[in-house]
């Protein structure tokens, strides 16, 4: 038996006479067909039958036999041998911990045209930055601002896409950074168009609210190796300490939380409802749609969220934290644009949203880095990707139930910073629906995967 097989925009195309399990035959062009991704399986089965091939499939950049000199920590040499077991997979560690260093170690021994996919332009300027051991003339971005196609190519989950049937072929291995971003709906295409049988994900929290990380295996490989926080702090990262501060509502912000929950609980009960879940809150946004008292709800229900989130008591506990921590780098975190500008204006702290623009969140970040400034608030533009060294206490005002996002807020402290160990305060108003949110975000312990 003999086969040929090549790849066709982001799918594979294989004819001869030949049987391909799980593939869909195209009588009218007598080939076989499927989504690139399978590529690997398809090799596998060919060799493992006996079967004969020939392979068109690659257009891959030329690429030279990388050579760079790497020290890594002991748990990013256990994360390597892990991976190079199948060269494929996913490795989990917290924020800080020098994933990226692993990713250049996997590349080096991988030696072949690798596309690095990232979520932001500000972590795929971070890449280029690290990327370049490998030398200027082997490194590229591929993205709205530049489309360079060299040995190595960093581009965003939006250009890489939007160009999933051009970059599938054209790369041997690619490289997944913050891994959890693949499984939705539109970024699984640059798996599934992509025939790299090298694969690597990187996250410092793999699990997804909407169950859709359950694609990983395939798409990507399961995880092969997983570390958590705690058992790096003290040693690789700062070691760190949770504060949780309960703050009472004020007597008028008590009434009107009260007066908004009113409507909830009543809407609740009038529908036979209990809010166990995502999949409960979403059925009340749905019946917006066509259900007024609904829509109501919904509204009351954020207004007191906003009241609980933005207290006042949190501001004077907040002043209370500055003082305390005048000699440190402070980070604070809220869920709403709101109160980030009503904090710097407050305390004349300098503020990042996604409002800011590129020149001045460069500036600011630059002044938190440098120094000049010692504190700078945000809402959730600092949670994923962006580098932050020095920082050591950070302040929760206000958050989500998300243990992803929390994890991203604690990372941002836990690089080791003048011996000085971190400090993670979370103020929540009580007597509200904070209490359970902050109780549903907190970190579980979990076992190493290694």
């Amino acid at each position: 038996m003999f086969a040929e097989i090549r790849y066709l925009k982001g799918t594979l195309v294989i004819r001869g006479d030949v049987h391909i399990p799980n593939a869909t035959y195209d009588a009218k062009e007598k080939c076989y067909r499927l989504m690139a991704y399978k590529y690997r399986d398809v090799i596998s089965y060919f060799e493992v039958s006996g079967i004969r091939y020939r392979d068109y499939v690659f257009n891959a950049i030329p690429c030279p036999e990388f050579n760079v000199d790497l020290k890594l920590r002991d748990y990013q040499k256990r994360a390597l041998k892990a991976w190079l077991v199948d060269k494929r997979g996913c490795i989990v560690l917290p924020t800080g911990s020098g994933k990226t260093y692993i990713a250049i170690a996997a590349i080096k021994e991988v030696s072949e045209a690798t596309l690095v996919v990232v979520p932001t332009l500000d972590l795929l300027d971070q890449w280029l930055n690290k990327l370049r051991v490998f030398g200027e003339e082997n490194t590229g971005e591929f993205s709205g601002r530049k489309k360079e196609l060299k040995p190595i190519t960093v581009s965003t989950y939006d250009s890489a896409y939007a160009n999933a049937e051009v970059l599938g072929n054209r790369f041997k291995f690619v490289v997944f950074d913050e891994v959890h971003h693949l499984p939705s709906e539109s970024y699984s295409l640059i798996a599934e168009m992509s025939a790299s049988p090298y694969r690597l994900g990187l996250t410092a929290t793999y699990e997804r609210v909407d169950g859709k990380h359950e694609r990983l295996p395939e798409l990507v490989g399961g995880k092969v190796f997983e570390v958590g926080v705690d058992e790096l702090a003290g040693e690789h990262l700062a070691s760190y300490s949770v504060k949780r501060m309960y703050l009472p509502l004020s007597e008028e912000e008590s009434r009107e939380y009260e007066k908004r929950m009113k409507v909830v609980r009543e809407y609740l009960k009038s529908k036979k409802l209990k809010i166990r879940g995502v999949e409960d809150f979403n059925r009340i946004v749905m019946a917006t749609g066509y259900d007024r008292q609904a829509y109501v709800t919904l509204r009351a229900w954020e207004e007191a969220r906003k009241i609980a989130y933005n207290s006042s008591s949190k501001l004077k506990k907040l002043r209370e934290i500055l003082e305390k921590h005048r000699d440190d780098k402070i980070i604070i975190f809220t869920k709403h644009n709101d109160m980030v500008y009503k904090i710097s204006r407050t305390f004349l702290i300098p503020s990042i949203t996604h409002k800011t623009p590129k020149d001045e969140r460069k500036e600011v970040l630059n002044g938190f880095k440098t120094g000049r400034f010692r504190a700078l608030v945000s809402s959730q533009v600092l949670d994923e990707g962006i580098d932050v060294p020095d920082a050591n206490v950070a302040i929760i005002v206000s958050g989500s139930a998300s243990q992803r996002e929390y994890i991203q807020r604690l990372g941002r402290i836990l690089r080791p910073a003048r011996g000085k160990k971190a400090v993670l305060y979370e103020l929540i108003s009580k007597n509200t629906g904070e209490v359970g949110t902050a109780r549903r975000r907190a970190i579980k312990k979990a076992k190493s995967k290694s």
